[in-house]
């Protein structure tokens, strides 16, 4: 099979040779190679050859529509129909026989074949295509795949390559490990760029550079859009404007086996294409003729919020590796064209990589397969980017909920089952739950149906899309069918064929946090798990007062739904009564700054229906003045006057002494709550009916018995003043202050202080009148200094009262000189 010789023009050639010495010496290698490089053909036809190769390889492609061009592409070059030395696997097509050498599989069936047989028996080596896009299946795959080779097979040979890859840190995963680089384009691409103006939809920039470039340049025109609606908005505008000798043809996921491989055949002499793509294009795949690339440089990712358990669609700039790869279609057959939709300067701003769908994915699938493989926590496997703590615990919980998992996040038998049926995890209970009930050959089209996009129209009404979806006589829909068969008999439900079976029921196995009621009128809901979404008013399930949503994209309380299904009588009536539950409901009104109880019916976050409750249970109640604290602050409370002059007096000690003396800010106080208010307001159901003596005692269970029997010593709330006057001490702002009239201090030689003398008192000295003469921290020091011109201002104006010329020697007073002296 020397096919290698006629193909000695692709730049990948070159490094054939250093690839396999690699492979020789040690187990891994990682390869980087440009778009048009021919690695994806020429590597495993090349590897066929190595003596330690004498079983399978298996090559792992991103998408189906990929998977099925490399493996016709190989057999061409061998000579053969697809499904003898070449062939490949995936989920509703297969082609492979007894003398298959190379499997070309999608990620999603080259895991199962790993957690099927974790030896991968008859496999020499396992190559991981176009690895930069950093799929959640192929980043699960490496790692057991390498699991697999440092266990139970030493001499496996893992491969990576990409065109655009972080290529040392995939080399460091897979140590020991060679990387080898393969150089240079097969052929130039030019790098335009055509501004888009600020507010112009991706469709219009992009049906403008369409026409210009159609009208100035020769060849066929590649354009990538993030997703199959904007696909659709541009192909209708530019409907036949282009001219009679220019086809316009989609290529997304959704569409037919048949439809993608006639997106992706070369045109017919004389004519144009101009194929419209999602990123299902931007790497492993050929389009003959296409020679320039219109690069809209947006991408729609999902993006998994683990607090909600919703994955949902976000449009987001592509990285500059995905740039790269897109721009290198434009040069696979002959020298091109790469035009980009946004300014020069924009590009360096782009992200480097795209970011690894393991860190912004739901993991229930993935937590369930390392159950499976006996690893509890994954973090354990090798990944290049470890998952998410939060994600991975969300999933363990979603799990535990469906009776997949134990507690300790062991395998149970309902788990089993589940994995066994190919499908994601909330769909493969609900199948699960169909054969106990009877109609499991419904659950698992429907579960067809939410796997594979497009299947029975594009309808937000599941129903509707089950009886399209029996009546579609198309191959894909008739291999859905048989897969929906298969999946009916795995579940233990026989093989007949779904009936009129109406989908809620269903659903609501698979996602009960999505029930949801409607709310604020026509198109807008809430569900169980307290999310919102909305549909467009015209559509028939606007209407309905329940649906189950098994499918939105948005954020917050705008998301959009996308599939749901009516839910409505008996099915509802069930639903209700078994998952509906009665509990007290305590809440505080701010505007009466009063707790509200009720007895309230709920669905998850959904209230059914509401009784007042006079009496309610006083933990709830007093949680629920808490939780009014919290929003008006501690200065709503009434607080006494030595309640307040407490929490000051422990707030300086904290300040001055620090431990164990407790913090008494309005911060601190909020959040220790539950210590020194809660426990003291059972019963309580207003602000108004709080006694302010609890308030005290609250205060002092935080200071603790130990510290108040220090606290008159170090904080006094008093100063004993020369003359015997008990003068109160001011602990509301920085520093302790004691407003004293100067008369009273006369023969102090001390400054006065508190906290066993740490703390100087910051002295007002006031006039007989009341009023400040001046602010002091050291006595002795105005005695000896300022105090003369005190003096001789205030003899003069309070004549009766003394004014010594030695105040440290006389006596104190609080009187007033006797007339005549």
């Amino acid at each position: 099979m020397a096919v290698t010789d006629q193909h000695a023009n692709l730049p990948v050639h070159a490094v054939l040779g250093d690839l396999l010495a690699a492979l020789r010496a040690v187990p891994n290698a990682v390869l980087a190679a440009p778009p048009g490089a021919g690695k994806t053909t020429l590597v495993p036809l090349a590897l066929l050859e190595e003596g330690w190769c004498r079983g399978r390889i298996i090559l792992i492609e991103p998408r189906r529509l990929a998977a099925r061009a490399a493996a016709r592409r190989m057999a061409s070059m061998l000579g053969e129909e697809v499904g003898l030395t070449v062939g490949y696997r995936m989920r509703l097509d297969t082609r492979v026989s007894r003398g298959t050498r190379i499997e070309v599989v999608t990620e999603g069936v080259f895991t199962r074949m790993a957690l099927e047989d974790p030896e991968l028996a008859g496999i020499d080596c396992v190559i991981f295509d176009e690895f930069h896009e950093r799929a959640l299946e192929a980043d699960f795959g490496l790692a057991l795949a390498l699991d697999i080779q440092s266990g139970l097979r030493e001499t496996l040979r893992i491969l990576v390559m990409s065109a655009t890859l972080d290529i040392d840190r995939v080399t460091a995963l897979l140590e020991p490990a060679t990387a080898i680089r393969s150089e240079g384009r097969s052929h130039a691409v030019e790098i335009r760029h055509m501004d888009r103006p600020a507010g112009e939809r991706i469709e219009a920039g992009m049906v403008r550079a369409i026409e210009r470039l159609h009208g100035s340049d020769q060849g066929s025109i590649l354009a990538f859009l993030p997703g199959q609606g904007e696909i659709l908005r541009v192909a209708e505008r530019l409907g036949s404007g282009l001219g009679a000798n220019t086809d316009v043809m989609p290529l997304y996921g959704a569409l037919s086996a048949a439809e993608q491989d006639a997106a992706i055949r070369p045109p017919d002499p004389g004519r144009r294409k101009v194929v419209l793509a999602t990123p299902v294009a931007e790497s492993s795949i050929t389009i003959d003729g296409v020679r320039i690339v219109i690069d809209s440089g947006l991408v729609r990712q999902p993006v998994f919020e683990p607090s909600t358990g919703i994955t949902r669609l976000e449009t987001a700039r592509a990285s500059r590796a995905s740039a790269d790869q897109r721009a290198g279609r434009a040069g696979r057959t002959e020298p091109g064209i790469a035009v980009r939709l946004w300014h020069t300067g924009q590009t360096a701003a782009l992200e480097a990589y795209a970011q690894p769908q393991i860190l912004a994915s739901d993991l229930s699938s993935l937590v369930l397969d390392c159950a499976a493989w006996g690893v509890a926590e994954p973090g354990r496997l090798r990944f290049l980017d470890p998952p998410p703590a939060a994600a991975v615990a969300e999933a363990r919980a979603l799990l535990v909920e469906l009776g997949a998992l134990d507690a300790s996040g062991a395998l149970l038998p309902r788990g089993r089952s589940m994995r066994a049926l190919s499908l994601p995890p909330r769909l493969a209970a609900m199948v699960i739950a169909a054969a106990a009930g009877g109609d499991t050959a419904t659950a698992a089209a429907l579960s067809v149906l939410l796997t594979e996009q497009g299947l029975g129209g594009s309808s937000v009404d599941l129903d509707s899309r089950l009886v399209n979806f029996h009546r579609d006589h198309s191959p894909r829909a008739k291999a859905s069918r048989d897969l929906a068969r298969r999946l009916t008999r795995s579940a233990g439900g026989g093989a007949a064929d779904p009936g009129g079976g109406l989908a809620a029921p269903h659903l609501v196995e698979a996602f009960p946090d999505r029930i949801a009621r409607q709310r604020g009128g026509r198109g807008r809901f809430v569900m169980a798990n307290g999310r919102g979404c909305v549909l467009d008013e015209t559509e028939r399930l606007a209407g309905a007062e329940f649906l189950v949503v098994a499918d939105l994209s948005g954020k917050a309380s705008g998301a959009r739904i996308l599939a749901a299904a009516e839910l409505g009588g008996s099915a509802l009536e069930a639903v209700l009564k078994q998952r509906s539950t009665v509990g007290e409901s305590c809440v505080f009104d701010t505007e009466s700054r009063t707790v509200r109880a009720r007895l309230v019916t709920r669905l998850g976050a959904i209230a059914l229906s509401e009784v007042p409750r006079s009496k309610p249970d006083p933990i709830a109640a007093a949680a629920a003045l808490a939780e009014g604290v919290r929003r008006l602050g501690p200065a709503a409370l009434p607080f006494s006057a030595a309640a307040t002059q407490l929490r000051e007096r422990i707030g300086f000690l904290h300040r001055s002494l620090g431990a164990p003396w407790p913090d008494t800010s309005d911060a601190a106080l909020l959040a220790r709550l539950e210590e020194w208010f809660t426990p003291f307001q059972a019963h309580v159901l207003s602000f108004r009916a709080i006694d302010p003596a609890t308030l005290m005692e609250g205060l002092k269970t935080l200071a603790g018995h130990q510290n108040l029997r220090d606290l008159d010593r170090l904080a006094p709330t008093h100063y004993e003043a020369p003359t015997g006057s008990r003068i109160p001490i001011r602990y509301d702002g920085a520093e302790p202050v004691l407003a004293v009239r100067v008369q009273e201090l006369f023969g102090e030689t001390r400054h006065p202080a508190i906290a066993g003398g740490a703390t100087p008192l910051l002295l007002e000295l006031l006039s007989p009148a009341q009023r400040p003469l001046q602010t002091t921290r050291d006595l002795p020091g105005f005695w000896s200094g300022s105090w003369l011109d005190v003096r001789a201002d205030m003899r003069g104006r309070y004549p009766r009262h003394p004014w010594p010329e030695d105040p440290a020697a006389a006596a104190p007073t609080r009187r007033v000189k006797p007339r005549g002296t």
